[in-house]
Formats: structure tokens, sequence, C-alpha cells
């Protein structure tokens, strides 16, 4: 199981930070960001591999389900 970042949200706000560079912005005054969007993986595979019973109420919560 993995809860992180949006990796495809984060490239997004990483290419409009670059566009910014090439259009003659300063990367100081480029604000940071910080993603705020997570998702939830969760591995049944891999879970049933090593004895453990992941819950349906979790499983219809998660982004991805890998079976």
């Amino acid at each position: 199981m993995a809860y992180g970042f949006d990796v495809v949200d984060l490239y997004r706000h990483a290419a409009d930070s670059v566009a910014q560079v090439l259009d003659g912005a300063k990367p100081g005054d480029i604000p940071y960001y910080q993603s705020t969007k997570f998702e939830l993986v969760i591995n049944v595979r891999g879970a049933k591999a090593i004895g453990l019973t992941v819950p349906a109420a979790l499983l219809l919560r998660a982004d991805e389900v890998i079976e």
C-alpha cells in the first residue's frame, strides 16, 4: 500500500515553472509548489502473499488497486 503525491500533477506544475523561466521569469520569483493531490494505491496480491486481508472499505477508497 502506498499513499503519495500524484506524479502527473507534480510534472504538470514543474512544466509550468519551466515555461515561466523560459518566458523570462526569475526562478526566485516563481512560487514553490507543494503537491495537494494525493493518491492511494493498494497491492492486493502483495497483501495476500504476506497474509494480510485488506478491508473492502479501504479498497473502495483507493485510487488504484493492483490485483
